[in-house]
């Protein structure tokens, strides 16, 4: 457990370096797990969705010490970095400090629009190998500026694993057949089911000026985006700008770029910036500080639990998982749409920063020094801030 709290502190820059932390700290170090295993493990955590690094490090939990350690590894892994993004929603919109993050602002949020610049880059350069790889992009991303409906995202990444699941999968590979579920209880499935249609339905009867809805609709939308997501936390962008900001109107713009901004220098799971959403979605409500707090915690909640289930329930019949073929050729066409995602919430997010020198400069510089140097992500946004509180 004490492992677990230090790589919790110290695991900034995202899935990409939590991985290698991960086989420094875990493998080579402590001899948790296996190398291979621990691979094994991160590429299955790729095509479930949820939270990438939350799966794996969940799922060492699991390996070592049974669901006991990976329930304790889970909430310490989320809370401190759901807290830190908590208090900064506090400090930014409760505690008369918001001309002092306007100011800031202005340098940090074109240096987090250029990050998901970059991020669509180099994932586009590493999934976009194929003809079917590169339309799946383009058609995610035109579809997704054109209707700017929440509910294009999981119609878009069923798509797009059904087309490449079927394109890529030989007639012998297909001939393959697992008897994976066959020790599975149904009623578990019924159960993670369950849940988002309970608040669903709640959240659909209840008087939408009760004080109850909004925290009941709010977890019922982060579950659900946790169910859909595939890809990590860069993947969460353009889903919860659509549905909180463009549709349903939480939060502004500006206030989505800045959780996103923040989030870059916390450590922990890029999926702490709902943390953010839903203190901020409270707080437009007319909530007050315990209201925030409230919204802080279903939405963190929300968007994890349903990653956290899944791991600790596939984790059992990991093996019989990496045998279908169906379901690994699938991951391309998904990871495809992915970014198209992501391509579109870069577009998205340039619209509130605005078309001028100081942004598009910072945009591009971000951009360019990720690009051509080994700088870390949480290094640029502080320098951001450096830049805001000095100039």
């Amino acid at each position: 457990m004490r492992d677990a709290v230090l790589f919790t502190l110290t695991a900034f820059g995202g899935p990409q370096a939590h991985i290698s932390i991960l086989l420094k700290e875990f493998v080579k170090k402590r001899q948790y797990i296996s190398e291979s295993d621990l691979l094994e493990l991160n590429a299955f955590t790729q095509i479930l969705p949820g939270p990438s690094s939350t799966q794996t490090i969940i799922g060492i939990a699991y390996k070592v010490g049974g669901l006991q350690l990976a329930l304790l590894t889970f909430l310490v892994w989320i809370i401190p970095s759901a807290t830190a993004m908590c208090l900064i929603a506090l400090a930014y919109s409760s505690l008369g400090q918001k001309e002092r993050f306007d100011h800031v602002l202005q340098f940090v949020q074109p240096v987090a629009v250029g990050t998901v610049g970059y991020a669509a880059f180099t994932l586009a350069r590493s999934v976009l190998k194929t003809r079917t790889t590169m339309w799946l992009a383009i058609g995610a991303v035109i579809v997704t500026l054109i209707l700017k409906n929440a509910f294009v995202f999981p119609i878009l990444i069923l798509i797009g694993g059904i087309i490449s699941s079927a394109l890529e999968t030989t007639a012998e590979e297909n001939a393959l057949r697992v008897k994976l579920f066959a020790g599975i209880n149904r009623n578990k499935v019924l159960y993670f089911l369950g849940v988002l249609l309970v608040f669903a339905i709640l959240g659909a009867i209840i008087n939408q000026t009760s004080p109850f809805s909004l925290p009941i609709r709010l977890f019922e939308n982060f579950y659900r985006n946790g169910i859909i997501i595939f890809g990590g936390g860069q993947v969460l962008v353009p889903l919860m700008f659509t549905e909180f900001v463009e549709m349903k109107h939480y939060l502004s713009s500006e206030q989505f770029i800045t959780g996103y901004a923040f989030q870059q220098i916390v450590p922990g799971p890029t999926f702490s910036f709902s943390s953010f959403l839903g203190a901020m979605a409270m707080k437009n409500s007319g909530s007050g500080i315990g209201g925030q707090v409230v919204g802080s915690i279903v939405a963190t909640l929300g968007i994890n639990l349903p990653g956290a289930i899944l791991v600790l329930f596939f984790v059992p019949f990991w093996s019989d998982l990496k045998k279908i073929t169906r379901i690994k050729n699938s991951l391309s066409g998904i990871n495809a749409v992915a970014v198209g995602f992501i391509i579109a919430a870069f577009i998205f997010l340039m619209k509130p920063i605005g078309v001028s020198f100081l942004s598009m400069g910072l945009v591009i510089s971000t951009f360019l020094i990720l690009y051509l140097t080994n700088l870390r992500t949480p290094f640029l946004i502080i320098a951001g801030v450096l830049m805001g509180l000095l100039v």
